[in-house]
């Protein structure tokens, strides 16, 4: 059994790792930390480097949790790849951090996050940073 967490650089990263992480320990439960910056895209901010990677391992570790960092590429589909992703790791649950976004944005940009609570194969529990 695994729980998928949705993970960038930001505050609402590190509220999903956090609460993903509980979650994992309650459900006894692996982690997967999933970092999937957009395919093409050089350097992107949204991409974690390798000390990263230790560092959320070491916080998993603490909390009592066996976790995995990924970062696989995605197109334009990133609820196909989460989805692809949950398959694979048997996850129960897909956890991610939310932002607020005023209307206007969601209305002109979209929202991946409202993409994956619509469209994920499993349940989505979201984080508040």
């Amino acid at each position: 059994m695994t729980v998928l967490i949705g993970y960038l650089p930001a505050l609402e990263g590190e509220a999903a790792l956090e609460l993903g992480f509980t979650e994992a320990k309650l459900r006894g439960a692996r982690a997967v930390v999933v970092n999937s910056p957009r395919k093409g895209a050089v350097d992107s901010v949204t991409t974690i480097q390798q000390q990263d990677a230790a560092r959320i391992v070491e916080l998993g570790t603490e909390a009592g949790v066996e976790v995995e960092v990924i970062q696989p590429t995605h197109e334009d589909d990133l609820v196909g790849t989460l989805n692809d992703l949950a398959e694979e790791h048997n996850a129960q649950i897909i956890v991610i951090g939310l932002r607020k976004r005023s209307a206007i944005g969601k209305f002109i940009l979209g929202s991946q996050a409202q993409r994956i609570l619509l469209d994920a194969a499993v349940p989505v529990l979201t984080a508040k940073a």
